[in-house]
């Protein structure tokens, strides 16, 4: 009987909680991956490319591969992740495999012996939550897991330093942040309180940088060149020479070409908002290179020189490109502006709420890094609310790391072995348990 009892206090005891959390920000475009320890000797987030890719030669890059290619003409993608939700595990594996569990993996972990904590988006559905948990365990089987939605881990870091009002500690998350992320597949509105997401009040618009670059694509491929089998080169142009306009009308305006015959005078200068790209050649140069336009010189003068160098003049491209994510309608999309759904997530909420939210409005994701992005944000916001409303938007110094910082604040925080589910505990009560708990989150007390 001594011994039976023995037995059970061993089992009830568990094993040692791991000494190491893998911290994944799992995102569409890019896996933000680092290690968090104990002792405090904690790595900086790697940004690796989510996707598996085949250039024209067919040869084959898995995840962090593709920094070694060179030659990015007719570059085909396939990603694991679509709508910011994990679809395609065959794919997600390859990559974490290469990645992590590798011999020659540049982040080499063993799962039994390491805690992994896991970012999705927001309102997932079950049963890809269930698959996910499934993979984790069954497959990997790390020590512990944590599967939580990804813009609340922003809470976790000093967001009033964002406000240049640094806190001395970060003892607890912050009270109530309004977080606005937009990344590759979409952009989210997520509202915040002590470190929780307000389910109710979160809204979703299905505009981000994979849309914005096939639009430009679209563009171009009428205007210019065919470039509808290289998405890769697009997608490096678009970041390179869009920017989010403070005045949409007044730079229409100076770009519009006239009536047939007209030779407008903004247009012919390129009015300060015109450039040129020069395309890679994929022998002598791989990356295209912006240059400022040239008024003297036109495209079929270049395009006659020794030099053979593809250059296209960008105009209005520069800035339509990312208007959509404030006005979808322009394109289509039968959705509202991020303003307009950032007022419909505050009407879902008491109006005591408003001031906190308002006063705190925090943008993650690549797309924020288009210039002028958070100014208009702004304006826009301002027009949707009363005067006396004190309206705050602001970035972190590098929005695309930030939710995995914040994942990192959060792994040391006790409420991280709170709400960590073990090997242990998934083998005993299942799947559906690990569900609801995760679901649950830190329920009513703090």
């Amino acid at each position: 009987m001594a011994g039976g009892g023995g037995a059970r206090k061993s089992r009830a005891a568990g094993p040692v909680p791991p000494t190491t959390t893998l911290v994944l920000d799992n995102g569409a475009d890019t896996i933000k991956a680092g290690f968090v320890s104990d002792d405090g000797s904690d790595d900086k987030p790697r940004i690796i490319p989510n996707c598996l890719a085949r250039d024209r030669h067919r040869k084959i890059y898995v995840g962090s591969e593709l920094e070694k290619c060179k030659d990015f003409s007719e570059m085909a993608f396939r990603r694991p992740v679509e709508k910011g939700f994990i679809v395609n595990w065959e794919a997600q594996k390859e990559i974490w495999d290469r990645e992590f569990f590798d011999d020659k993996a540049s982040q080499k972990c063993n799962p039994s012996e390491t805690r992994l904590i896991l970012t999705e988006q927001p309102n997932s559905l079950p049963s890809l939550q269930t698959h996910c948990d499934q993979v984790v365990f069954e497959e990997y089987g790390f020590a512990s897991y944590y599967r939580g939605v990804g813009p609340v881990f922003n809470a976790y870091r000093d967001i009033q330093s964002i406000f240049r009002t640094p806190q001395s500690t970060i003892d607890s998350p912050a009270e109530v942040i309004l977080l606005i992320d937009t990344g590759y597949s979409h952009t989210t509105v997520t509202p915040i309180l002590q470190g929780r997401p307000l389910h109710p009040a979160i809204r979703r618009l299905d505009v981000g940088g994979k849309l914005m670059t096939n639009y430009l694509t679209r563009l171009l491929s009428v205007r210019h060149f065919d470039m509808r089998n290289e998405p890769y080169i697009v997608n490096e142009m678009k970041e390179a020479v869009c920017y989010t306009s403070l005045d949409f009308k007044g730079d229409m305006e100076k770009t519009w070409k006239g009536t047939r015959g007209e030779k407008r005078e903004d247009y012919l200068s390129g009015a300060g908002i015109a450039k040129d790209y020069v395309l890679p050649d994929s022998h002598t140069r791989f990356h295209g290179v912006v240059r400022d336009y040239e008024p003297g010189i036109s495209a079929r003068a270049r395009k006659g020189n020794v030099s053979t160098e593809d250059v296209i003049t960008l105009r209005n491209e520069r800035f339509v490109v990312p208007e959509p994510i404030f006005n979808p309608s322009d394109i289509g999309i039968r959705q509202p502006g991020i303003a307009d759904l950032v007022k419909q997530s505050l009407l879902a909420l008491p109006i005591g709420l408003w001031p906190g939210l308002l006063a705190n409005i925090v943008v993650v994701g690549g797309n924020s890094l288009s210039e002028g992005f958070c100014q208009r944000l702004q304006t826009e916001i301002l027009k949707r609310f009363p005067d006396e409303c004190r309206v705050r938007v602001a970035r972190p110094e590098d929005p695309i790391t930030s939710t995995w910082l914040g994942a990192a604040n959060f792994a040391k925080h006790e409420h991280a072995s709170r709400l960590e589910v073990t090997k242990q505990e998934y083998e005993e009560h299942g799947a559906a348990w690990v569900a609801r708990k995760f679901a649950s989150g830190l329920g009513l007390d703090s």
